[in-house]
């Protein structure tokens, strides 16, 4: 299948944000993703940007370009994801320190997965847990 070659995700959440500069900004500081690439057009908006978390990714840029996406999402709602980290703990107080809104506090579920929800700074709902579905890859 292309593009799952080289341990490369087959699957990239892509969000658009008002500011998505300063979504990068809360998305590096807070909640601990890498930047790998931020691609700016003549106007200064954020035309695509890619951010890791572990082995996963998401995709973002800015709302108002007029591109064929930024139609496709104007009637869109927020966006929920799900990203698998290590010591949820630590990565809870990371986001705290870094005034993002927690929704809920590290919590040890049922079916034995522990996780925090925060709201960014758009409204968009981040799960950050110890969960990682058996995909059979």
């Amino acid at each position: 299948m292309a593009g799952t070659s080289g341990g490369r995700p087959s699957i990239y959440p892509t969000l658009l944000y008002a500011d998505a500069k300063a979504a990068i900004k809360q998305l590096t500081e807070a909640f601990g993703f890498t930047e790998l690439a931020v691609y700016e057009g003549e106007d200064g908006k954020v035309a695509h940007a890619e951010l890791m978390q572990g082995n996963g990714a998401v995709m973002l840029g800015s709302k108002g370009t007029d591109s064929a996406f930024d139609k496709a999402m104007k009637a869109a709602g927020t966006t929920g994801v799900y990203v698998v980290v290590e010591d949820v703990d630590a990565h809870h107080r990371r986001a705290v320190e870094h005034g993002a809104e927690i929704l809920m506090p590290p919590t040890d579920q049922d079916y034995g997965s522990r996780d925090y929800m925060a709201r960014d700074i758009e409204g968009n709902v981040w799960s950050f847990g110890t969960y990682a579905p058996e995909t059979g890859a």
